[in-house]
């Protein structure tokens, strides 16, 4: 009797002493830092995706082209002003040098603060960050196979506000998370156009009087090399569930899934002031008279409504190991499948990501 209530004693207090590990587990999906501690998560990733056929993508020639390598970089910091409240910053920047695209994919800081905590049936964090992909215009150039992007900003800034919530059951913590953003409409981009768009060539029939009408480029009805455009506010919403595994007190998995949805972007006027010219076609030929205004139009009715949202799915997975109290590496995986609309230049058919992150407080 006396062994068997020595075996209990000591089961139990190996899983009480488990579970204190994932409660201050970095990698934990519902980790909160104490008052007044640091924490530092970096990270590198290398990615191979390839890209989902889609209009626009056809347009261009790329569906179905591979990536690689596409390198991916992170860094989380937070700070724990109360142990219910810490103030954070989430920051990403993407190299794709097979499509000369890079820059920063994520930028946002905030506060979350601990509704609901351990004492609670499950504990409830809500969070609110401020966007900051204004922080950079958005680049890229007009072209007459489509717009080729130059960096991952929208140059919009934003507004996010969400929870997370769940439990830790002994080794177990188990979580869900969901979002919104909201952008703000703006000008905070850089459009460089490419003197090969003749805004002509579709709309006039290929009759011989009519070549060097269809042969105009942008700039001669009065564009710069470059423009702004006022783009409309945009939201994404974000949904999903994370679980963690506490094997020892070295050693932890994590998993879980995520579904994004992009929401279609879209032009509401061109900010930059033009130049204006107009034309008026020979006599024989209907003699219409076309004018910058004409061209803008145009553009504007086929940007009002970009089509190029799309929706992500995030499988993911991750392995961690614990160095010491507070030093900790994870290894981890994603997956990422696709739903595009129609214009969409980001959808894949698939992405895959690995990479290392290190895990630090202070």
């Amino acid at each position: 009797m006396k062994k068997s209530l020595k075996g209990l004693i000591a089961v139990s207090a190996a899983v009480m002493t488990t579970g204190a590990f994932a409660s201050t587990n970095m990698e934990s999906p519902l980790y909160m830092p104490k008052a007044h501690e640091v924490y530092l998560k970096t990270g590198a990733a290398i990615m191979y995706k390839t890209v989902e056929r889609t209009d626009a993508t056809a347009k261009k020639g790329t569906d179905g082209n591979g990536e690689f390598p596409v390198w991916r970089f992170a860094g989380d910091i937070g700070y724990g002003i109360t142990d219910r409240l810490d103030l954070h910053g989430h920051f990403g920047y993407t190299k794709d040098g097979k499509i000369d695209r890079k820059g920063m994919h994520r930028g946002r800081i905030g506060l979350m603060y601990r509704a609901l905590t351990e004492q609670s049936p499950f504990i409830l964090d809500l969070y609110a960050d401020a966007y900051l992909s204004g922080v950079t215009p958005m680049r890229g150039t007009y072209t007459a196979r489509g717009f080729d992007f130059a960096n991952y900003s929208n140059g919009r800034w934003g507004a996010i506000g969400g929870a997370r919530f769940g439990k830790q059951i002994s080794d177990w913590t188990l979580a869900a998370h969901i979002e919104y953003l909201q952008t703000f409409g703006n000008h905070n981009n850089e459009i460089g156009i490419d003197p090969d768009v003749k805004p002509l060539a579709k709309k006039l029939p290929a009759h011989p009087l009519l070549a060097p009408y269809r042969n105009m480029s942008m700039q001669d009805f009065g564009f710069p090399d470059q423009i702004a455009v006022d783009l409309k506010s945009t939201h994404e919403t974000v949904a999903g569930f994370d679980v963690m595994y506490q094997m020892n007190s070295k050693w932890s998995l994590g998993g879980g899934f995520e579904y994004i949805e992009h929401y279609d972007n879209g032009v509401k006027s061109i900010h930059t002031k033009l130049g204006y010219n107009s034309i008026t076609l020979p006599p024989a030929l209907g003699g219409a008279t076309i004018s910058t205004d004409d061209i803008v139009d145009g553009l504007l009715k086929e940007t009002k409504n970009m089509k190029d949202g799309w929706d992500e799915y995030v499988l993911k997975t991750s392995v961690a190991y614990q160095y010491d109290e507070d030093i900790q590496f994870a290894a981890f995986f994603e997956y990422t499948f696709d739903d595009a609309h129609a214009n969409s230049q980001n959808a894949t058919n698939c992405k895959m990501e690995m990479g290392v992150r290190m895990n630090a407080r202070f």
